[in-house]
Parts: structure tokens; C-alpha cells; sequence
């Protein structure tokens, strides 16, 4: 258990948010627009967690050095923000755990690579977020995760030192981000990534298999 526990920070998609069908969609609409065969969804979840990166490599084999990377990616973002709050879901749990973490009168925010642009208004569509009281994106901050930035910010828009916050997340820069915070670190294995990895090796003070299992680590109200 996490002692003087004050705040709850997470990563969204893969953590809180179960993206990967809109973002699948929003990259298959883009083979089907040229005429390719639909690709299954069961291909593209597991890449879901690397966003652009991954949905293109699943629907064209491209990776970024690849020249017509650049112009499949701004497809890609206007396809998915048309589409990012059609099929997105909570994962199962994440809505009673805010609950929970609400009535012990702990605050909660998001912190992820999601693009502001994407972050703030899907946040802003789902009526979960309406008690978060910080939503930092990645580039709110000159770096992303893995760097710490993100997560100091979103430590000082809650006022709080990060030694009296923890930071849950399903990949490893979760991880690596949160204790170069100084912040307590919980690795959420039903995520995108936590599934295939090897999530011990991660370096986190504890891990989790369903979003209610994070309450078994923090003080009782």
C-alpha cells in the first residue's frame, strides 16, 4: 500500500480508455478508401498504445523514415477526429474506481501523448472526466513521456508535490516517466502493451490486472 497518497494521475488510452476501435477505424478507412481489403481489429489493437506510429504500420507496413509516412499520418488524424469519441469506451471498472477515488477525496487527472488536440475534447465528450482536474497532453509540455515534464505539470496544476501522486500506465515510458517524477508507479497490465511485455521488468512499485485493483494500493478512506 502507497502511504500520504493525494492524487491519482493516468495514462488515457490503454489505461482509462479503450481507444484502439476508433483508431483501428480511422486507419482502415484509409485502405479502404484506396481500395484495399479491410483489415481485422484484432490486428490493430495490440498497436493501439504507439497511435499514428502503430495504426500506420498495421495498415501499410510504413514506418516514420518512410516518405510517405508524413502525408498517411495527417490522413489519419482527420480521419480519427472525426471519429474518436464513436466507439471509445471505459474500460470495465475505470468509472467505479473514479467513484471511489472521488469519495476518499483523492484528486485525479490524465496525463498522455495524446495530442492536445485529441485529448482535451475527447476528455471533454466523456461525461467520466468531468471530476479530473487535469488533463495535460503531449505536447502541453516541450517533451512527452518518457520524460517527467508532462507529469510535473500536471503535479503543479493539482498543487501538489509529485512524491504525494502516483502515476498508472499500460506501457513502459508510463513507467519511466513516473519515477524520473518521483511519483509512486503502477503498471496496468490489462492495457495494450502490458499483455505481451514483460511488465516486471519495468520498474514499477506495483501492478495491476483490473483498474479495481488499484484500490487494494492506496490508504483507506
Amino acid at each position: 500500500m502507497f502511504a500520504d497518497v493525494r492524487a491519482v494521475l493516468f495514462d488515457l488510452d490503454g489505461t482509462l480508455i479503450d481507444s484502439a476501435p476508433d483508431l483501428g477505424a480511422a486507419a482502415d478507412k484509409m485502405r479502404t478508401d484506396r481500395g484495399l481489403p479491410s483489415i481485422p481489429m484484432a490486428a490493430y489493437r495490440p498497436m493501439a498504445g504507439a497511435g499514428a506510429r502503430g495504426m500506420i504500420g498495421v495498415a501499410f507496413g510504413y514506418a516514420p523514415d518512410h516518405p510517405d509516412y508524413e502525408a498517411l499520418k495527417t490522413e489519419f488524424l482527420a480521419n480519427y477526429e472525426a471519429c474518436m469519441t464513436e466507439r471509445t469506451r471505459a474500460f470495465d471498472g475505470v468509472a467505479e474506481l473514479v467513484e471511489a477515488l472521488c469519495r476518499a477525496g483523492l484528486v485525479w487527472g490524465v496525463v498522455t501523448n495524446k495530442m492536445e488536440r485529441f485529448a482535451v475534447p475527447l476528455t471533454r465528450q466523456m461525461p467520466l472526466f468531468a471530476s479530473a482536474r487535469a488533463v495535460v497532453g503531449g505536447d502541453t509540455t516541450p517533451h512527452a513521456k518518457p520524460h517527467p515534464a508532462p507529469l510535473l505539470e500536471a503535479a503543479r496544476r493539482l498543487d501538489l508535490p509529485p512524491v504525494h501522486c502516483i502515476y498508472v500506465g499500460d506501457d513502459e515510458r508510463d513507467i519511466t516517466a513516473g519515477r524520473a517524477a518521483g511519483m509512486a508507479t503502477v503498471a496496468a497490465r490489462y492495457g495494450y502493451l502490458g499483455h505481451k511485455g514483460d511488465t516486471l521488468s519495468w520498474g514499477a512499485h506495483a501492478h495491476i490486472d483490473t483498474p479495481l485493483d488499484l484500490l487494494k494500493w492506496l490508504p483507506r478512506p
